[in-house]
């Protein structure tokens, strides 16, 4: 019953697509909207539309008080030591881009290292190659095994006296294996190597506690949390932040602009350069209030046991190989990935769209990681907490019927 009354707060899984009811399995792309952050949106559009930090008329104030209220809620969520620490962008690849420009600016030099872990999403590679090809440093990579799990005992024989930053994100986007963060990390910093965590996937699964996980950096997107697209956040520790150069110039970052030379505004400013999302950043303060909501126990077990039920589905189907199988079932959380025999997943794709079901199918941003297990691509069902087990069971049925109908 609680989860039929939270799917009220979500307006679009009424709809019919189709003719058939929506069955939206495609979180993991993009989770749906409650209408506290719909609301939230509208009022800030309606009543304070201004630019933030700069007027002294009220409507400015209200706009800058929403922002930084956002700012405060965010914090507390990461369990931050410091509002100084938060820092607003577009998405977890504009605030990745970040800590790949301004710490490589900063630390990287030729002949360094990075190391990437091999199930990550393109944001958290390419940007990392960027700034290698522009310092002559060198990209490592950390594999997984077959089971979609990462090689961590690998990762002191692969860590030298050249590496800098290690890139892994909490929860792979394709595999949906919760990584084992805290344990990198600590690795990662006895050699005086910084971490920064893609928290993507795993600030709506799990949530986070940047000082427990004790990492650099940390990044998400707000569209993965349900607030608006276009918003996002990069945790960073301040003492990082403090030596790293801006990634972008412009206004509001600056403290003083001279021709003869400028100097930058304190954190968390100097990284927020130009007009920032006025309506969409406040959202995340309703969304990580509905994120929070939904870790009550009763809808917590409920979506163990539909990611359970999911789960031995897939693995007694005979025509289905799973992709992020872990031994240890408690890692494995409700994002599936797999292919079908003789099915093509795009295909797949198409005939549960016309059954009403939602799903993703290609390389998911994880090209690397589609070579590592030979397949051009997956078909993907992301689950939230939301989903129902009607749903589940449905998509179960209608997965057969639709490999038949191709076969």
């Amino acid at each position: 019953m609680k989860v039929e009354q939270i799917r009220t707060e979500f307006p679009l899984l009424d709809e019919k697509v189709y003719g058939k009811q929506l069955v939206y399995l495609d979180n993991a792309a993009t989770i749906q909207r409650p209408r506290s952050v719909v609301d939230k949106w509208n009022t800030l559009t309606l009543h304070c539309n201004s630019n933030l930090h700069r007027a002294v008329h009220k409507i400015a104030a209200d706009a800058t008080e929403e922002y930084e209220t956002a700012r405060d809620a965010v914090r507390e969520f990461l369990n931050a030591e410091s509002r100084q620490e938060i820092i607003f962008t577009s998405g977890a690849t504009a605030s990745i881009n970040l800590v790949a420009f301004s710490f490589g600016e900063a630390f990287i030099h030729e002949g360094d290292e990075i190391i990437v872990a091999e199930s990550e999403h393109h944001s958290n590679i390419v940007p990392w190659q960027m700034v290698c090809n522009r310092k002559n440093a060198t990209i490592k990579v950390l594999p997984v095994d077959d089971h979609g799990c990462l090689r961590v005992d690998l990762l002191e024989s692969i860590i030298s006296d050249k590496t800098r930053l290690l890139a892994v994100a909490q929860i792979s986007n394709v595999l949906g294996i919760r990584n084992p963060v805290k344990e990198i990390v600590k690795i990662a910093h006895s050699h005086g190597v910084k971490v920064l965590v893609d928290g993507a996937q795993g600030v709506v699964h799990d949530g986070a506690d940047v000082r427990d996980m004790d990492c650099d950096f940390y990044a998400f997107s707000g569209h993965k949390v349900y607030a608006a697209p276009g918003t996002g956040v990069l945790y960073g520790k301040k003492e990082l932040l403090d030596l790293m150069p801006p990634y972008m110039g412009g206004g509001e970052m600056i403290a003083n602009v001279k021709f003869s030379g400028t100097t930058y505004a304190p954190l968390p400013g100097k990284y927020e350069a130009g007009t920032q999302n006025m309506a969409g950043t406040p959202t995340l303060k309703p969304a990580l209030e509905m994120a929070k909501s939904l870790k009550d126990k009763e809808i917590s077990e409920y979506h163990e046991q539909l990611t359970a039920y999911v789960l031995d589905a897939l693995n007694n189907n005979p025509r289905v190989h799973l992709y992020g199988n872990p031994e240890d079932r408690s890692t494995k959380t409700s994002i599936f990935s797999f292919t079908m025999e003789g099915v093509h997943h795009e295909d797949l794709a198409l005939i549960l769209d016309k059954m009403g079901i939602a799903v993703r199918s290609g390389q998911m941003c994880a090209e690397p990681l589609m070579d590592r297990f030979g397949v051009t691509g997956m078909l993907r069902a992301s689950f939230a907490h939301y989903n129902t087990m009607e749903e589940a069971a449905y998509f179960i049925k209608s997965l057969d019927k639709a490999a038949a109908m191709l076969l």
